[in-house]
C-alpha cells in the first residue's frame, strides 16, 4: 500500500551509521552542529537503531532488518547540548527548513522543559511537519519533555501482548502506543550489527514510520490529518471498551499501519487531534517550506496521490555557519559599542568633562580584546558503559551548576540487560 517513498523523516538523535548494510542509500547527510560528522558516523548506536526501525531495507536474500517504511529517507541530526541551551528547538527548525515531513524525537527529560520549544513546535506546525516524541521510560505518571509540549504526538510503548510496558510514562498527552519491548534493530551493540532492547524510543520510531507511510499515500493531508488517520485506525484494547479516550496509558490505542492506509477515514480538520502549539502566536519568520500543505489541504508541487517528488539533495551544515552567525553578532555588538563611545565623547567634549591628568575619552582604545571562546566542556560523570559498547557522547554528562541534568535516550533499558547482540 505504501513504502514511504518520497518522504523525509528527520531523526534528532545520536546520529545514524550510514554505512550499515541495511541502511545503504537511505541516509541523507544531515546535520551535526559541532562539525565533527557524528550525524553519519556516530559513536552511540541508538540513532542507528531508530533509523533501522523506520527505513531499513535488509541486505540480501532474507538477511538483515527491514523497517516499517523502507522507502523513507532519513535525515540524521546529531543532538548536542552546548552551554545552557538545549539544542532540540533549533534542531527542529533545521529539520523543517530542510524539507522533513516527519520529525522523530526518541529522547526526553522528565524534569526539564525548554521554553524555546513552543516556538519550534509552532514553526513545524506552520510548515506542516509532524513531530513524534517518546513519552519516556521512567514509569512516571507524567510524560517527559518534549513529549509534554502542546502540538507534538506523544507515544507510549506496549509489549507483544498489547499490554503497556511497565516503564512507559503515561499522562493525558499520550496519543498513541506502539511496540516497544524486546525490539530488534540496526546498530552496533556488543560487537554485532544489531541491538535488542525495550523503550518508548522504539515505539516512537514505529509511529514516525507509520506517519511516513500515510504521508506518502495521502500527500494532501496535513500533519494533523495524518495524526487523525493514525488515531482513528488504532486498535483499542478490550480493557478500554466503553472507556473515554484518550487513555492516559494507551492514548487512542495501538497503531495499525495497514488499517491507517486502507480504512475509509474522513480527513477531518487541519489540526486533527493535535493540540494547538503554545507558541502558535509567534511562529518565527521562516517561510513555508516547499511542498508544505496549505490550510485547504492541497499540497504544492505534488504529482498526485502517492507521489510527492524525490527528496532533495541535502548538504550537511557544519560549524562554519555557526561561526559566521557568531561573527555577525559580534559585529553588531562592536558597532553598538562604537556608537555609544562616540555619543559619550561628543557629550563630554561639549561639557568639558575630561578627567585631569587623563587623555580624553576619544583618545583611549576601546579596551582589551574580549575573549569569546566556547564554554568549558561539562565534566564527565563516571558511569561504566554497557559491555563492549562505546561511551555515549551525551546523556551521561553532568551539567554546570544551575542547570538540570540531561536525560539519557529513551530506550535506556534501566538495568534490564542492556542492548544485547542478536
Amino acid at each position: 500500500m505504501s513504502r514511504g517513498d518520497g518522504v523525509i523523516v528527520a531523526l534528532i538523535d545520536s546520529g545514524v551509521d550510514a554505512s550499515h548494510p541495511d541502511l545503504s542509500g537511505q541516509v541523507l547527510e544531515g546535520y551535526d552542529p559541532s562539525g565533527t560528522g557524528l550525524n553519519t558516523h556516530p559513536t552511540d548506536p541508538h540513532g542507528t537503531k531508530m533509523a533501522g526501525l523506520i527505513a531499513a531495507h535488509g541486505h540480501g536474500n532474507g538477511d538483515g532488518a527491514v523497517g516499517l517504511a523502507p522507502g523513507v529517507k532519513i535525515l540524521p541530526i546529531y543532538k548536542t547540548t552546548a552551554g545552557d541551551t538545549d539544542a532540540i528547538p533549533e534542531d527542529i527548525k533545521w529539520a523543517v527548513d530542510h524539507q522533513a515531513k516527519v520529525i522523530n524525537i526518541s529522547l526526553g527529560n522528565p524534569i526539564f522543559k525548554n521554553p524555546k520549544m513552543a516556538d519550534a513546535v509552532a514553526y513545524a506546525a506552520k510548515n506542516d511537519v509532524l513531530i513524534v516524541v517518546a513519552a519516556g521510560n521512567e514509569g512516571n505518571s507524567s510524560v517527559s519533555f518534549p513529549a509534554n509540549e502542546p502540538g507534538v504526538l506523544a507515544v507510549g510503548a506496549v509489549d507483544k501482548n498489547n499490554n503497556i510496558w511497565s516503564r512507559s510514562n503515561h499522562g493525558p498527552e499520550v496519543m498513541l502506543t506502539a511496540p516497544g519491548v524486546d525490539i530488534v534493530g540496526t546498530g552496533a551493540c556488543d560487537g554485532g550489527q544489531y541491538c535488542i532492547g525495550p523503550g518508548t524510543s522504539d515505539s516512537t520510531a514505529y509511529v514516525s514510520a507509520a506517519a511516513a507511510l500515510v504521508r506518502a499515500k495521502f500527500p494532501k493531508l496535513t500533519a494533523g490529518q495524518v495524526a487523525n488517520r493514525l488515531v482513528k485506525s488504532a486498535l483499542v484494547p478490550p480493557s478500554l471498551s466503553g472507556a473515554k479516550l484518550p487513555d492516559e496509558h494507551y492514548g487512542y490505542g495501538i497503531i495499525r499501519p495497514y488499517e491507517a492506509l486502507t480504512q475509509d477515514i474522513p480527513a477531518g480538520s487541519a489540526q486533527g487531534p493535535l493540540a494547538k502549539p503554545a507558541g502558535a502566536g509567534d511562529t518565527g519568520s521562516g517561510s513555508q517550506t516547499p511542498g508544505a500543505t496549505s490550510p485547504g489541504g492541497t499540497t504544492a508541487g505534488t504529482a498526485g496521490p502517492g507521489s510527492i517528488g524525490q527528496p532533495p539533495v541535502i548538504k550537511s551544515s557544519n560549524a562554519k555557519s555557526s561561526t559566521v552567525l557568531f561573527a555577525a553578532a559580534l559585529g553588531v555588538v562592536f558597532l553598538a559599542a562604537v556608537i555609544a563611545v562616540i555619543v559619550v565623547v561628543s557629550r563630554r567634549r561639549k561639557s568639558g568633562q575630561s578627567q585631569p591628568g587623563q587623555a580624553p575619552y576619544g583618545a583611549q582604545p576601546y579596551g582589551a580584546p574580549q575573549q569569546y571562546g566556547t564554554p568549558p566542556a561539562w565534566p564527565q560523570q563516571a558511569q561504566p558503559p554497557y559491555p563492549n559498547q562505546p561511551q555515549p557522547p551525551y546523556g551521561n554528562q553532568v551539567p554546570p551548576p544551575g542547570y538540570p541534568p540531561q536525560q539519557p535516550y529513551q530506550d535506556n533499558p534501566y538495568g534490564q540487560g542492556g542492548n544485547q547482540q542478536h
